[in-house]
């Protein structure tokens, strides 16, 4: 057992980096583990032991050649890998998330608004005790590095040993290519050092020019207007409309004209969540979104937002909730309900017959689901009122989740009641979430685990529509998706395009 001396060999120094990294930050890992496979069998025991010494063996080779190379950035990088390490367990023990690209994607484009809601306590000791403290070791220790001959010996040893060991254990790489992704994405630190490297290449591609879509047509002048309001981890199954026990839709049930819908999210996150709500079909490309498509179209197209991650949009009128807080009055002002500020105004003022409204809302983001409502809100006590849920009772943190879904239920009501007063027009309103939530069930927090192995609450989302008297009629639709958006709003304001599928179509 190696003891913390000041002066270390670079092969015990590696060494000891790697059983620290392992022992702090290798626990969600083996879990996984454990509960994926027969860990009592002869097979469930060697795919264990390969884990273990592959792990040690791949992380002290990693930490060798970067030292071998320059001990000063070794010692930055090592430094930096612990305390992200220590940051990324946190929340991988606390909310159950995978360190994938998706969830990648989701911490670099969080607001700081967003992000200072996960500040705690807990999260200092983590940072702390296993980043702060093995860093001031990783600064002290001076590290005395081998001969380019001993390099050259070790680095061709450890190589052969990792390759004998991989083909030794050929027949499980079945296991570990179906378990490939959540492995990845708990390995500390390659989990994000390779995810970050392939977010940013797949964000270079997708920043390459949008690919247009075929010219469209207005086909008539009758004034017509959409308002798509895209909600935010919101899961059907709470939602009173969908036969929830408890009346989280006091206002929307006596509302004529509501009709929900089954609907499933093509992900568990929101930039792939709000991409797919406004895309014309499934597809990796940068094709025209739909506001893009309508402005491009002659359509006016107004988009308000609290929220981000939706792909880039091109249009005038792109409002966030700060330029409208200013001629905001009232409690609500703080809360999504600042995206209502003048709407009725703003399409009584507009001089185009086609208008699609989308409001892109935060309401149900956690983790401080009771910070997302105003006070009068509170229809289901008591709440969880703290960042660490698992600290939450599971009843406390469904009714503070509850309480977002009934605020939902007025924000939707409200944009009905302006809808109503605007005679002159034929008017729907459409609300589907981009992905739903987890709320304890299975030990799982939020939403962002793969659609591969996520559970229902995280991809069963509300449909929700509303349309005007003597405006359309609804097919007698079953399931639906995020994609049936785009069609169905072009049918609506009767928008006529090559790329129309009326199949994915909910008006009638």
């Amino acid at each position: 057992m190696f003891t913390l001396k000041n002066n270390l060999k670079i092969t015990h120094f590696v060494l000891l980096m790697s059983c620290l990294n392992f022992l702090f930050f290798h626990l969600p890992f083996f879990t996984f583990v454990f509960k994926n496979l027969e860990y009592k069998s002869f097979s469930g025991i060697s795919i264990i032991i390969s884990l273990i010494i592959l792990m040690l063996v791949l992380n002290a080779f990693v930490f060798y050649l970067i030292f071998s190379l320059s001990r000063r950035v070794g010692k930055f990088l090592l430094v930096l890998f612990f305390c992200i390490n220590a940051i990324a367990v946190y929340f991988v023990n606390t909310y159950g998330v995978i360190i994938d690209e998706s969830m990648i994607g989701n911490v670099l484009n969080t607001k700081y608004g967003e992000a200072s809601s996960f500040f705690s306590l807990k999260l200092i000791a983590y940072l702390v005790l296993f980043g702060v403290i093995p860093s001031i070791y990783i600064f002290k220790v001076k590290i005395i590095k081998d001969t380019w001959k001993k390099f050259l010996i070790t680095i061709s040893l450890t190589l052969i040993f990792i390759l004998a060991l991989a083909f030794a254990n050929a027949s499980n790489w079945l296991w570990i290519d179906k378990n490939s992704k959540t492995l990845g994405g708990l390995a500390m630190p390659w989990s994000y050092t390779v995810n970050i490297s392939l977010f940013y290449a797949h964000e270079f591609k997708k920043n390459q020019k949008e690919i247009l879509l075929p010219n469209a047509i207005v086909k008539n002048n009758e004034k017509s207007v959409v308002v798509l309001v895209i909600g935010e981890s919101a899961r059907s199954q709470n939602f009173s409309l969908y036969g929830y026990d408890k009346n989280t839709n006091p206002l929307l049930s006596k509302i004529t004209n509501v009709f929900h819908f089954n609907a499933i999210s093509s992900a568990t996150y929101t930039t792939a969540g709000v991409k797919a709500i406004l895309d014309y079909k499934n597809t990796d490309e940068l094709y025209e979104i739909l506001p893009n498509y309508l402005y491009r179209n002659n359509v006016e197209v107004i988009w308000r937002t609290s929220n981000w991650g939706e792909p880039p949009v091109h249009i005038k009128n792109y409002q966030k909730e700060d330029v409208l807080r200013p001629n905001c009055k009232g409690e609500g002002c703080g809360y999504d309900e600042v995206l209502l500020t003048g709407l009725k105004e703003q399409i009584r003022a507009s001089t185009k017959n086609k208008i699609l409204i989308v409001l892109h809302t935060s309401t149900s983001h956690g983790p401080t689901y009771s910070k997302k409502y105003p006070p009068q809100f509170e229809t289901f006590k008591p709440v969880c009122n703290s960042v660490e849920l698992g600290n939450c009772s599971k009843k406390e943190l469904i009714i503070a989740y509850d309480n977002t879904i009934v605020y939902t239920d007025y924000i939707l009501s409200k944009v009905i009641e302006d809808l109503k007063e605007l005679k002159d027009y034929k008017s729907t309103m459409l609300f589907v979430s981009d992905h739903g939530e987890s709320l304890g069930e299975k030990n799982l927090y939020m939403h962002g685990i793969p659609m591969s192995i996520a559970p229902k609450e995280q991809y069963e989302i509300p449909f929700i529509v509303w349309i005007s008297d003597n405006s359309r009629q609804l097919k007698a639709n079953k399931e639906l998706t995020q994609y049936h958006v785009f069609h169905s709003v072009l049918n609506f304001l009767s928008i006529e395009s090559p790329i129309y599928d009326e199949e994915m179509n909910i008006f009638k």
